[in-house]
């Protein structure tokens, strides 16, 4: 091998190692990322799960509400007509 090739040898692992160092360091990152979502996503007082478990009982809760609601709002209609015909029966007849 020729001082040439083995110059150009040495450069290119240097190139490689520096490459390397750079992949490692971006790993490095990424993995404090991926902690960082997992910690906003499963922390069981503030997390994403969190917050869609409070937003769902809220949903259920309004859910339950408006049943009731739109009951309580035909009975008062029913009651309303019934009484309105029962007005105009008796006048009627």
């Amino acid at each position: 091998m020729t001082d040439d090739e083995q110059h150009k040898l040495t450069i290119m692992m240097s190139e490689v190692a520096a490459k390397m160092q750079v992949l490692l360091d971006k790993q490095e990152e990424l993995a404090d990322n991926i902690s960082k979502i997992k910690e906003a996503v499963y922390n069981p007082d503030q997390g994403l799960y969190a917050r869609l478990t409070r937003l769902d009982a809220r949903l259920e809760t309004l859910e339950i509400w408006k049943a009731s609601n739109t009951k309580v709002l035909w009975i008062l209609t029913s009651l309303g007509l019934g009484l309105a015909a029962t007005s105009i029966w008796q006048h009627l007849f």
